[in-house]
Parts: C-alpha cells; sequence; structure tokens
C-alpha cells in the first residue's frame, strides 16, 4: 500500500496518474496547502522541503523497519516505475530518452510555468519584465514540445511513458501562463488526447473539495505559498525540537 500526500497541483497529478494507470494500491491523505497543513510536524518528517506531492511507499522496509517515504514528484515518479516495471523501458537508450524529458518537465516547465503563474497572477504588483520573461520562456519551452511531438504520438520513444505524466498537469494552467494552445498545435493534440484516458480523468478528479480555483487564492493563502522565511523554518525547527 502506498500513502500519497496529495493536494491537487501539476506536481502531484503526475503521480495520481501514476496510481491511476497501474492500479497500485494507495490512499489519499489530503493537505491542504491553502491552510498550511504543508508545515505541520508529521508532513514535515515525510518531505522536509514541505511540498506536495509526498509518499510512504509501506512495501518497501528500510534496516529499521520503517517504511520508504519520499519526497519530490521527479523521484516518486521513478520509483514507481521501476517499482513495477512500468512507462520506463528497461532498455538503456529507450530509458535515457524518457528520462531527458522527465528531467527537462522537472528543471524547465515546472518551474517556469509556476514563475509564469506568480507573477501573472498571484504577485502583489504587476512587473512588466517578470511577466515577459516568464510568459516568453513558457513559449519557447511549449515550442520545444511542440516539435517533439510533430512526428510522434507521445513525448517520449513514441510510447506512453512518466514523460507524459510529467509534463500534462503543467499544460492544465496555459491560460495562467500566457499560453495559446492553438499556437502548438503538436502540443495541443497530445494533451488532448492525454486528457481522454481514463486513468489521467479520474486523476485529475482527486481532491476537488479542496483544489484552489486557478488564479484566485486568498492573501492568507498567498502567504502560506509565497511568504515562507528561512527565519520561519528556523522557528518551526526549533519547535520541533522542543515537541521531541
Amino acid at each position: 500500500m502506498i500513502d500519497l500526500y496529495y493536494f491537487p497541483t501539476p506536481n502531484t497529478w503526475k503521480v495520481s496518474i501514476f496510481l491511476e494507470e497501474t492500479g497500485l494500491p494507495y490512499n489519499i491523505i489530503p493537505i491542504n496547502i491553502m491552510v498550511g497543513q504543508q508545515f505541520e510536524p508529521d508532513f514535515l518528517k515525510i518531505s522536509p522541503n514541505n511540498r506536495v506531492p509526498a509518499i510512504v511507499d509501506h512495501d518497501v522496509k528500510g534496516p529499521d523497519g520503517q517504511p520508504l517515504a519520499i519526497f519530490e514528484s521527479g523521484a516518486i515518479l521513478l520509483h514507481l516505475a521501476e517499482k513495477t516495471g512500468k512507462f520506463l523501458s528497461t532498455d538503456p537508450f529507450r530509458r535515457a530518452k524518457v528520462m531527458e524529458w522527465v528531467m527537462w518537465q522537472m528543471g524547465g516547465l515546472g518551474p517556469m510555468g509556476g514563475q509564469a503563474n506568480h507573477f501573472r497572477a498571484y504577485a502583489p504588483e504587476k512587473l512588466q519584465y517578470a511577466i515577459d520573461r516568464y510568459t516568453n520562456e513558457v513559449a519557447r519551452l511549449w515550442g520545444l514540445l511542440d516539435d517533439q511531438l510533430e512526428d510522434r504520438e507521445w513525448i517520449a520513444n513514441d510510447e506512453y511513458s512518466i514523460a507524459d505524466m510529467a509534463c500534462w498537469g503543467w499544460i492544465t494552467l496555459h491560460e495562467l501562463q500566457g499560453q495559446d494552445l492553438n499556437d502548438t498545435p503538436h502540443l495541443k493534440r497530445w494533451f488532448e488526447a492525454m486528457g481522454e484516458r481514463p486513468a489521467v480523468k479520474r486523476a485529475y478528479a482527486l481532491g476537488r473539495e479542496i483544489a484552489a480555483t486557478p488564479g484566485k487564492i486568498s492573501e492568507e493563502a498567498k502567504n502560506m505559498l509565497y511568504g515562507q522565511t528561512r527565519e520561519q523554518l528556523l522557528e518551526r525547527r526549533k519547535a520541533r525540537r522542543a515537541a521531541k
């Protein structure tokens, strides 16, 4: 059994899509990042970076008998792919091509999309340089992915893989990122095909009752998500140690 610590976000959808595609048994543990549940001590033991997703794989035990806890969505995808033998080829060449695009998403598509979201929709003041910088970078990355999909159905090796799962959720925020799907027809075709997969539909529907409305969150939630400082981290660490 796998415990999935979850709030509806592009990074968390990667994991829920994989779990739905494979049928692995899992248990959802909601972490409402809009009200600060990501800072609770029990969650920080699993995800010290106070981010979702995180998992606990109760099928894998460490030397002390404790189940395996993993944070960071890319690391989780890799673990699950290796655990099941699915959606990541064991052939060195084909495996490398999948991992290229997973790392590309983690280092580019996700972070740049997140910055575009932030400066376009959530920043307290409109900084045109930042808006243009990240909107244009997302457009560049989308163009690259569109080129990759020109002559193939799926992103890597023309077979459905964790690369597709990693990228899809970030495209759902195209309006917040200032992108028009019609400008990238091959990406649009892939995005719509992904969205029609039953497992993707199920994964995307999870947690609707706590989901945020894109572009519209409270000032308290903004502070939870964007206003954390090193000093607050140290205070939380001090409080955890005092509670032991």
